[in-house]
């Protein structure tokens, strides 16, 4: 079972945190430091951590991912290929199909829109 995923920025600063079972934030705090910690002290030839900012861009994003991935704290799907259309659905769906203009119809009509 994923207990938590938790990604931090190289000075130690949570990007996203994510607790599949129930940690108070005294806790969720010690955690943190632990963890990086021990990232911060390991020799970069022995890591076997990636850097997300070349691959998450957008921390939106990687909470949809980890939706599709990890549902409390199972791994559901294991198929990047079924991930990544299930993300790309829902983006799809989240797009506005008829944008509401807000300007009047007579005022763009005056201003020649």
């Amino acid at each position: 079972m994923i207990r938590a995923v938790i990604v931090l920025n190289t000075q130690g600063k949570p990007r996203l945190l994510r607790f599949y079972e129930f940690q108070p934030p005294e806790k969720q705090k010690e955690l943190i430091r632990s963890i990086y910690g021990v990232l911060s002290s390991r020799a970069d030839n022995v890591s076997n951590f990636v850097k997300t900012d070349a691959i998450f861009g957008q921390y939106a994003q990687l909470h949809a991912v980890l939706d599709e991935i990890i549902f409390a704290g199972q791994v559901v799907e294991t198929s990047s290929e079924q991930v990544m259309k299930a993300v790309e659905e829902i983006a799809r769906l989240e797009k506005p199909s008829n944008p509401i203009s807000l300007v009047a119809k007579s005022v763009s009509g005056r201003l020649g829109r």
